[in-house]
């Protein structure tokens, strides 16, 4: 086994597929890369996950497969928010969305959560992450579409809406820009929308790729891991036991 990727929303697992043949799994939740390393994997790769109703995957059990010489990655959504935190131990971060929670310049999770729908609908969006919005407004600035004012208005407007409520409609309603401005930005989101997420997972799929053509040795951790009475407990229930 060499790669496990967990992987929903962000992109299709076709396109990732098409860059790596990996074991492609659901978004990942609490108990997910306990139950990973049985299978002896030599990268982990989380883009998605899941929370809010499921327990969200544990920063222990990226520890405790770092422990286990796994090497993991993250990035675009879910791997992002756990990269800027276990960076430091060694987990690799992917894109400007992980940079982005790193560097501390974004803090909530709401920057990369999205409602969607279920693995038969291939967990198509629902919803507008913050991210995306952020990204393709940014984008339309940069073109001259929107000044600095329109462009401040609408990311104050999208991010004031619940994230699974977030959409375009429901954003450009809310924004006080021009209607000249609004009309202007809404034909230019035909072709310019920016799909940063979608990005940035298919950049750790590339990654990962381009990490295991080095044929590297396992991961050697720099930090000493504890196991903790609440950790084995966890690990146990994750297993069965």
């Amino acid at each position: 086994m060499s790669a496990i990727i967990y992987l929903g929303p962000s992109a299709p697992v076709s396109e990732a597929r098409a860059l790596l043949d990996a074991d492609y799994r659901p978004p990942v939740r609490h108990g997910d890369i306990w139950r990973a390393l049985a299978d002896r994997p030599r990268v982990i790769g989380i883009a998605d996950g899941v929370f809010e109703q499921t327990p969200a995957v544990w920063h222990k059990e990226i520890l405790a497969a770092l422990d286990a010489g796994v090497h993991v990655f993250g990035a675009a959504s879910m791997g992002a928010l756990r990269a800027a935190e276990l960076h430091p131990f060694g987990m690799r971060g992917v894109g400007p969305i992980f940079e982005a929670f790193r560097d501390g310049t974004w803090t909530d999770d709401d920057e990369v959560a999205l409602a969607h729908g279920p693995a038969e609908t291939g967990y198509a969006a629902l919803s507008l992450p913050m991210a995306n919005v952020r990204f393709t407004v940014e984008a339309a600035r940069r073109a001259g579409v929107i000044d600095d004012g329109s462009a401040q208005a609408l990311i104050g407007a999208a991010k004031a809406i619940f994230y699974a409520d977030r959409r375009w409609r429901t954003v450009d309603a809310a924004a006080t820009v021009s209607p000249q401005a609004l009309e202007a930005f809404k034909a230019w989101r035909e072709t310019g929308c920016v799909d940063q997420k979608r990005a940035d997972a298919v950049a750790m799929v590339a990654s990962i790729r381009a990490f295991l053509a080095e044929d590297p040795p396992p991961f050697s951790p720099r930090f000493v891991y504890e196991r903790t009475d609440l950790a084995e407990h966890a690990r146990r229930i994750a297993l069965g036991g």
